[in-house]
């Protein structure tokens, strides 16, 4: 029997190096052992933006939750229809944009990465 260890394309996964991150900014903001919601809404100059929030206040009734490195991540279902599949991560350092969305159903991205079209 062979165990299948690729990722799965229907679900939002986050980094090692983001879940550090995540953590590091919960504890600075006083929100020790908090969530993220992660989402996209209309806006940016490619269409829709994502949003990337950490809370304490746990999922809301029609989230779906997944729970990735340590870290419970929130989504709503209408945002889902355009996450699934990406992985989040962090790109730090002098050149770096902080946290990325490497999200395979973006047609098109803006110079900046936070905003998307498909």
């Amino acid at each position: 029997m062979t165990l299948n260890t690729s990722p799965n394309p229907l679900t939002i996964r986050i980094s090692d190096e983001a879940a550090v991150h995540v953590s590091q900014f919960a504890e600075v903001e006083g929100k020790i052992g908090a969530d993220l919601r992660v989402g996209v809404k209309g806006g940016g100059c490619s269409g829709l933006t994502y949003i990337l929030e950490i809370v304490n206040d746990g999922p809301k009734e029609s989230d779906k939750v997944i729970e990735d490195n340590g870290v419970r991540l929130f989504v709503d279902k209408k945002s889902y229809v355009f996450l699934a599949g990406t992985v989040l991560e962090y790109s730090g350092g002098l050149n770096g944009k902080g946290f990325v969305f490497n999200n395979p159903n973006a047609k098109t991205t803006c110079g900046c990465g936070t905003s998307f079209s498909v």
